[in-house]
């Protein structure tokens, strides 16, 4: 993806500057002494020189999507980490003057956009669960001790701009797995009863939490759903899609109204424990 990343700072700058008709040339080369040597045209060089994780934008525990599937399954999708990419950019021509103005140019086309615009970003790129932020001229611990990386480089010490991009790079693949249904609490005085002391009580000091969804016989989604758990005199949350949990039930049959915009209330008997709790009205 890193290399899209420079595709779109390239088609921005060429597009901008302008630089057409091979004017200009956009090169992202390590600028040695031997690559310098070689230009025959003006260049404005993106020298990708560092690339570390962004400490403040990590999550401080694993967090996922999670994403409902077909056959009651659920996809948990894991969170991206978020990269920043930074970049020297150096101007390479026979006259100063023209250094330093290919250098003004490229500086008002970078701060002029915050970030990446959609019309010059790959298909994945677009994909990006925010835009890419764009930071340019902005103070880099590694650039202040810019004569140290001349150094490195073998060439003359010349006048750069930083700047640095934030990507999100998902490294980790998705998880499918059943959907759980119900969840059980035991209440009682053994941390690891037998099951002869469950059997024992009989259901007592044991309760559920239980999760399903509400969806329409003809499959168009329902406008506005609302339950109600008329043994319990309970209003119970759902969600736009449907979804909703009830906490804490003993075992047993209960009945649930359920209601949505430009629809009758419907009655329904949930028995728990059971396979499913989803329920067509």
């Amino acid at each position: 993806m890193i290399d899209e990343v420079d595709e779109a700072l390239r088609h921005l700058l060429t597009q901008e500057l302008p630089a057409r008709n091979g004017e200009i040339d956009i090169a992202f080369n390590q600028p040695k002494r031997e690559w310098s040597a070689r230009l025959s045209r003006p260049t404005l060089n993106l020298f990708l020189f560092d690339i570390r994780e962004n400490n403040k934008l990590r999550q401080p525990t694993p967090a996922f999507d999670l994403e409902r599937g077909e056959n009651g399954v659920v996809v948990q999708r894991r969170k991206p980490i978020r990269l920043d990419l930074y970049y020297m950019i150096t101007a390479w021509a026979t006259d100063p003057e023209d250094e330093h103005r290919l250098l003004t140019r490229a500086v008002m086309v970078l701060a002029r956009h915050g970030t990446l615009p959609d019309a010059v970003l790959s298909d994945s790129l677009r994909d990006q669960p925010s835009p890419i932020p764009v930071s340019v001229a902005q103070a880099t611990p590694i650039l202040e001790k810019f004569t140290d990386l001349w150094s490195v480089l073998d060439n003359e010490v010349r006048p750069a701009i930083s700047c640095m991009l934030t990507l999100a790079v998902n490294p980790y693949l998705p998880i499918t797995t059943p959907a759980v249904r119900s969840a059980e609490v035991r209440f009682g005085q053994s941390a690891r009863p037998t099951e002869q002391q469950l059997s024992a009580v009989d259901g007592e000091g044991r309760f559920l939490w239980i999760a399903g969804v509400v969806r329409a016989r003809s499959g168009k989604p329902l406008k506005g759903p609302r339950m109600r758990l008329i043994d319990k005199a309970l209003d119970v949350p759902v969600q736009e899609n449907g979804e909703f949990i009830i906490g804490l039930l003993p075992r047993g049959r209960y009945t649930v109204e359920v209601t949505a915009e430009g629809r009758k209330p419907t009655r329904q008997t949930l028995t728990i424990p059971s396979d499913s709790y989803d329920l067509l009205v």
